[in-house]
């Protein structure tokens, strides 16, 4: 069994309801978004931070920072193929860690067809050892329940089960965080899958916050997401209506009724789209009809 404390110690209880214990993502441009939600948001939520190309090394920690000021816990995203040099990322990771107290982070190998350095996926930044030397207790990996663009689903699960193992053989905790979807039929299916195959880490399924329609086709399309008619359906988006802006409370709905103890720990991430302070007000109303 893994070792949950380690990655946040909510995942030691139930949660009260679907966005009990849920996390978020930013950016390091969302910093003032983050300051205007603050007080909507509860101590000690995991709040990730992306590793956009645009922006610098100094502006992400400068948000891992301000997460853990507002009294969060940051995540910070590494991507493999972004990373120029093993300086750079000992830097990056060194300095993560001493300015804003970081215990966990995500490595995922990134976009880039070609590495700008030496690093061409996630088990080439783990096997720098650099991550348990500096304190690191729990890597985030990604979860991919609609398929991967470079591997079947049998090499994407042994892929996955090959992080967990390095990540627990260098003394860490492994998350395993999904990318966002609009059906809650591929999450399911996973889920399954993946507890049959003996990997028990905690789960976090990546849900779209609140956004406009063309907004959530677009980031669809760019992350290799399923948007066919049947899976918009589910989550309310007609191909014949793009105008305005949807939720993600039927899919929310449909994982709260699907999902039992049999699928393991599992919690929501919640991806804003830029639309932080959209995603916190919808996760509190959710919150608020979920316990009238």
């Amino acid at each position: 069994m893994t070792t949950i404390p380690a990655i946040h110690p909510a995942w030691t209880r139930a949660p009260t309801g679907m966005t009990d214990g849920y996390s978020l993502e930013m950016t390091a441009k969302d910093r003032p978004a983050l300051r205007e939600a603050a007080d909507r948001i509860a101590l000690d939520t995991p709040v990730a931070i992306t590793f956009l190309p645009g922006e610098t090394i100094d502006a992400r920690i400068a948000a891992a920072v301000e997460v853990r000021t507002l009294g969060f816990e940051p995540m910070p995203h590494l991507s493999a193929r972004r990373i120029a040099s093993l300086d750079e990322l000992s830097a990056t990771v060194e300095r993560t860690v001493a300015e804003a107290g970081v215990r966990r982070m995500f490595l995922v190998a990134g976009d880039p067809p070609t590495p700008v350095g030496p690093f061409a996926d996630t088990m080439a930044l783990l096997q720098t050892g650099l991550f348990e030397r500096n304190g690191i207790t729990a890597i985030g990996i990604a979860g991919h329940p609609e398929g991967h663009p470079a591997m079947d689903s049998a090499t994407c699960l042994a892929v996955l089960k090959a992080k967990r193992d390095e990540i627990a053989a260098r003394g860490m905790a492994t998350l395993i965080v999904t990318q966002f979807g609009f059906d809650p039929d591929p999450f399911i299916t996973w889920l399954e899958d993946l507890r049959a195959n003996g990997i028990d880490s905690p789960v976090r399924i990546g849900v779209p916050g609140p956004a406009g329609i063309k907004t959530l086709l677009r980031f669809a399309a760019h992350c290799g997401v399923g948007a066919s008619v049947s899976a918009l359906g589910k989550y309310g988006i007609s191909l014949t209506k793009l105008l305005g802006s949807t939720g993600p409370d039927a899919l929310v709905d449909r994982l709260a009724e699907r999902l039992t103890p049999e699928h393991g720990p599992v919690r929501l991430h919640f991806y804003p789209f830029g639309g932080l302070v959209r995603a916190v007000d919808w996760i509190k109303a959710y919150e608020g009809r979920a316990h009238d």
